[in-house]
């Protein structure tokens, strides 16, 4: 039976999606089963399913698989890499081997020989081999075996003003490859940093993925490569390959997976060599619309009606990472019109949004926030989005800006959302311009979201529940428990939990008063504030995300 047949006889797709994709293959020369996955009638692994039964060839999936690590060390990772194939165990003398193309006879052939093994193939998708090879071989594992065969790629460990070897050895081609096979691995891994760390006798590289580090396996041998890596992302950023006492700043734009993708760079001088974190900016990811921040449906209506205001100060406050840009890019997103001019000063400008004036502010040559809001006073804006308010001079002119008609987004670093007032008394702003000028503050956290492809629902023991946590009726809660999808993490993505003051008359009297923030809190609970930890608890009653993830980010 062909494989069409096989998938029809199992209803993977119909007699006339067969005959749609013949027609297709025999125009362009393509095999039916390709025509039907480029098509999307049928899936790449149920046609590797159907070539199993076909060929009698068993089927395995490698995610459920335990991989023989002796055997690793016998199969050779130039054959690995060259022919997409990955030795699984070993029994009886016999060694079983997961590939995606069953003809590639030659392969086995050289497999045998190198191993003196008989060889049994099975059957795998493509995308598994290759994540496997990854994991046990290393991101780039087959370009640094072609960089230690080279002999003209000299690694020099101290450099002096003449850096001819050092640029030379960054712009090799392999050394190009390995890089951008970082790069993408981190792209493909929704990975928002790259931590690139020397230490005495090992290079190791970590993505930060929803918010918390993995560290990547690479070949222990890239650590030989250590200052061409480095020197490679230094061109890339246009920086300085010949200065390694100093910390450098710069960036890059790479496109990749259809898509154009920023990276700050940020380099520091370390015991070992020279540390590099790689900050990845997709505008895909942060242009977010107001309705995928996740805010609860308090919150959604309290933000949405405060930030069409015409005049007054709203923000938003966080940690680093938490974030305050991407909620603050989806409002200006959502009330960017023809009719509202909307202008940014921002350090630096992460993501470019159409019909938005944004300014790049540079301290070296005077542009601060100050000095950026007061020329924008002369641009008769509408609204005004200032990256951060740092100290006292930036807030009373943000305040000025809002008393004179215009609405000031911006953020400050505090806990909570009641301790935004207090923080911007003790910068020394008069508290009557703090409590006429503020209108709302928004106080945020990321939580990782439970992967929906490996949830499952689960008693948690009483030990493991808050005080403050109220369970569902039926005593059960979710949790993920790993999978392909989420490097069995149990996690794929990230919500926010929120909380939202109103500066409500009552609260303005509590900053005039000069109250701390437990007694503008109190006042707040008595008017039905809610605190970020309840919104946390609320998604995970909706099964968004899990008890540790609420008491990793939200205090009591």
């Amino acid at each position: 039976m062909t494989i069409a047949s096989i998938l029809i006889k199992h209803g993977k797709i119909t007699d006339e999606q067969r005959a749609e994709a013949e027609k297709a293959g025999a125009t362009e020369s393509v095999p039916v089963e390709k025509k039907l996955v480029d098509m999307g009638f049928a899936t790449e692994l149920e046609v590797i399913e159907a070539r199993g039964e076909q060929l009698s060839i068993p089927f395995v999936d490698l995610t459920k698989i335990k991989v023989d690590r002796e055997l690793l060390k016998v199969v050779p990772s130039r054959t690995v890499h060259r022919y997409n194939l990955f030795p699984i165990d070993r029994k009886n003398g016999a060694i079983r081997l997961a590939t995606s193309n069953p003809f590639d006879l030659y392969a086995f052939d050289e497999l045998r020989m190198l191993t003196g093994c008989k060889v049994e193939p099975v059957l795998a998708s493509e995308a598994d081999i290759l994540r496997v090879i990854r994991e046990h071989y290393g991101v780039g594992g087959q370009t640094v075996e072609e960089m230690i065969g080279i002999d003209e790629v000299e690694v020099v460990t101290d450099v002096d003003d003449e850096s001819g070897d050092i640029l030379e050895a960054a712009q090799e081609a392999t050394v190009v490859k390995l890089v951008n096979e970082i790069l993408v691995e981190a792209i493909r891994d929704r990975a928002s940093d790259i931590h690139i760390e020397p230490f005495e006798n090992d290079l190791r590289i970590r993505y930060r993925i929803d918010g918390v580090l993995h560290t990547t396996h690479v070949p222990p041998e890239i650590r030989r490569f250590q200052n061409a890596i480095i020197s490679r992302i230094k061109i890339l950023s246009n920086l300085n390959i010949a200065e390694k006492r100093l910390p450098q700043d710069g960036g890059f734009r790479i496109r990749a997976q259809n898509r154009d993708i920023d990276l700050r760079v940020s380099i520091i001088p370390a015991a070992h060599g020279e540390g590099v974190v790689m900050r990845i900016l997709d505008k895909q990811s942060v242009l977010l619309s107001m309705a995928d921040l996740g805010m609860g449906e308090e919150v959604y209506d309290s933000w949405k009606k405060i930030i069409t205001m015409p005049h007054g100060i709203i923000l938003v406050t966080g940690p680093t990472g938490s974030g305050k840009t991407t909620s603050l890019y989806a409002a200006l997103n959502s009330i960017k019109s023809d009719a509202v001019k909307i202008l940014t000063v921002e350090d630096p400008v992460e993501y470019y949004i159409d019909g938005i004036n944004q300014v790049q502010m540079k301290p070296s040559i005077g542009l601060t926030f100050a000095f950026g809001l007061r020329a924008f006073l002369r641009h008769d804006p509408d609204v005004i989005l200032v990256g951060e308010i740092r100290d006292k001079e930036t807030a009373e002119v943000a305040i000025n800006a809002s008393l004179t008609g215009h609405l000031v987004f911006s953020t400050l670093h505090t806990n909570d959302s009641a301790s935004a007032a207090t923080r911007l008394l003790d910068m020394g702003v008069e508290a009557f311009l703090v409590s006429s000028s503020v209108e709302g503050v928004l106080a945020q956290r990321l939580v990782r979201r439970i992967c929906p492809k490996c949830a499952e629902e689960f008693a948690p023991e009483p030990s493991e529940v808050p005080d403050d946590f109220e369970l569902p009726t039926n005593g059960k809660i979710f949790r993920g428990v790993g999978c392909k999808e989420c490097r069995d993490t149990g996690f794929k993505g990230r919500v926010g939990i929120y909380e939202f003051l109103r500066i409500t008359d009552d609260i303005r009297e509590v900053i005039i008063q000069r109250g701390t923030s437990g007694d503008l809190l109190k006042v707040a609970r008595a008017g039905g504030f809610r605190a970020m930890r309840e919104d946390g608890w609320d998604k995970v009653r909706e099964g968004k995300t899990t008890i540790s993830e609420v008491l990793r980010v939200a205090k009591a």
